[in-house]
């Protein structure tokens, strides 16, 4: 069958869902962003890709491995700077604007639904285009601090590199020892973006804003996610706990396979093109 008339079918499908249950609230992974640029983490089988992001406390606790992010954020943070939203993010803003979206929850870090002219969203993992001091929280913008990390780090303007999921990039014979991080000057505090690492916590207010809606919303619809982080997951378990109608539109395994309503295998950008 050809991915056209999958997707096809697919949409008739989702369109079906809506209408069924018109006030919903959405769950976004990296899949969507695929078609804008962004690299996603994950294959088909839910499987890494490529080596686990960093950690929160290796960043936290280790100066080599606060270079080695930097320096690769020195490649991988204008790629995903410049990335634009893509027509998954403008079909979403539509069904938002004709009232189908009561809150739009998005695992993304990338911006770019905001950019679409998304109105009400949860941004569940932060925002890659904000960077936190960790000792005194004073705030910069992440243009701000790429460019003192480049003016320390002139030899690493140029290098060769394959973009990563959120602003990372694959370096390949690189000295990251040779890094140097620029500090908060404020405090001389650690700089992090202001996202949640792996072995963080998503912020508790993000989350019981999200379940609330949730629990007053007629369905949920999972878009390019494999919900196998279970800051994701949790919302797909308490939705069927409340009787709530699951969709999923995603290429691939994901973690709520068992649990959901409705599952679309299909590609997102040529499925959501076709809704009315």
């Amino acid at each position: 069958m050809s991915e056209i008339l999958i997707a096809q079918l697919a949409a008739a499908k989702l369109q079906t869902f809506i209408e069924k249950h018109p006030r919903l609230v959405i769950l976004t992974g990296a899949g969507i962003s695929t078609d804008s640029g962004i690299p996603d983490y994950r294959d088909h089988n839910a499987q890494w890709k490529r080596k686990q992001p960093v950690q929160h406390n290796d960043f936290m606790s280790s100066l080599a491995t606060r270079q080695r992010f930097w320096a690769r954020s020195l490649a991988g943070w204008p790629m995903m700077r410049d990335a634009q939203p893509n027509a998954s993010h403008n079909k979403l803003t539509e069904l938002e604007k004709a009232g189908h979206i009561s809150l739009l929850i998005t695992q993304n870090v990338d911006g770019l639904h905001q950019e679409a002219g998304q109105k009400n969203i949860i941004d569940l993992h932060g925002r890659s285009d904000n960077v936190l001091c960790m000792a005194c929280a004073a705030n910069y913008t992440r243009n701000q601090v790429h460019d003192w990390m480049l003016e320390l780090n002139p030899s690493f303007k140029n290098l060769q590199a394959v973009a990563a999921p959120d602003g990372d990039a694959d370096l390949e014979r690189v000295d990251f020892g040779l890094f140097k991080v620029s500090d908060c000057p404020v405090c001389e505090g650690i700089l992090k973006p202001d996202v949640v690492f792996f072995g963080d916590n998503v912020p508790r207010q993000h989350v019981e804003r999200s379940l609330k809606q949730l629990k007053k919303a007629d369905g949920l619809l999972v878009i390019g996610s494999s919900l196998m982080v279970y800051s994701g997951f949790r919302f797909c378990k308490r939705a069927h706990e409340w009787g709530i109608p699951i969709a999923a539109l995603t290429l691939g395994k994901t973690r709520a396979d068992e649990l959901l309503t409705l599952k679309l295998n299909s590609p997102i950008k040529e499925t959501l093109e076709q809704l009315s």
